[in-house]
């Protein structure tokens, strides 16, 4: 009897081990193929994403790379599996080049072919300016717990779509006077929403062109956001006070 109920403990352990080892593989699949979490920790996209945002990216969206595997471990040579064409507009997180090593979250502003140009602040594309409108200004607090104030725009896409940009320096910011970009083939052009505090391909030594292969997913939808000026996601303690409870759950447009 007792070596019976030895082995029966013996045999729940490694029953454990199993379900717990088959629960990671299952996560680190959807990881992987489906949903894969990212938080924000700037404000290049503000008021779109902000500090402290969690947010999910399909790492279907536009099918998968090399980079859609833990610190891009696939083969170079793959290029891009069951490839989709991403769409003007859309938030994605990308592997920023030159180093392809560091997630970087933009929005996606010029397709292969495109001419882009930033001229008194206003976003030109192939010749086109883009419509604006201002709204109430932005109000956020950066990281040292300022109040920042920033003009902001709801912009209109050449098909339509429509997202809000912020401009703190007004259109006399760094980049708001620039040449025009011609998106080579397999590249796409990103740019902030926060447009006087973004690093994107505006900057052409820092990031530049962003190569199809180096795309990670589209953002999706923001699941959790917490005010890092009051806590960190870890001191439950401070919540109640910190969460944004408003962004809980909200589609990324």
């Amino acid at each position: 009897m007792h070596r019976h109920r030895h082995g029966h403990h013996h045999g729940s352990a490694w029953d454990t081990i199993k379900t717990v080892f088959y629960a990671l593989l299952i996560a680190g699949a959807i990881r992987t193929v489906v949903f894969e979490p990212f938080n924000i920790p700037s404000a290049s996209m503000v008021p779109t994403l902000l500090i402290g945002d969690y947010l999910f990216v399909s790492k279907y969206a536009y099918g998968y790379s090399r980079y859609s595997l833990p610190w891009g471990i696939g083969p170079s040579s793959v290029g891009r599996l069951f490839e989709r064409v991403p769409q003007r507009g859309d938030v994605v997180v990308f592997k920023k080049p030159p180093e392809n090593d560091i997630d970087y979250i933009k929005r996606l502003i010029g397709l292969p072919g495109d001419r882009i140009q930033v001229s008194e602040g206003r976003l030109y594309i192939n010749g086109q300016m883009m419509e604006r409108r201002e709204v109430n200004n932005v109000v956020e607090r950066d990281r040292e717990d300022n109040i920042v104030r920033a003009p902001q725009y709801i912009e209109t896409l050449p098909d339509g779509r429509e997202h809000r940009i912020a401009e703190s320096m007004g259109d006399i910011g760094p980049a708001d006077n620039t040449p025009v970009y011609l998106v080579p083939p397999g590249h796409y052009f990103m740019m902030g929403d926060n447009r006087d505090n973004s690093q994107d391909s505006r900057f052409l030594s820092e990031v530049g062109y962003v190569p199809a292969e180096n795309l990670v997913g589209r953002a999706e939808i923001t699941f959790f956001s917490v005010d890092t000026s009051i806590a960190q996601w870890w001191q439950v303690w401070k919540w109640p006070m910190a969460i944004r409870f408003g962004r809980i759950m909200k589609r990324i447009e």
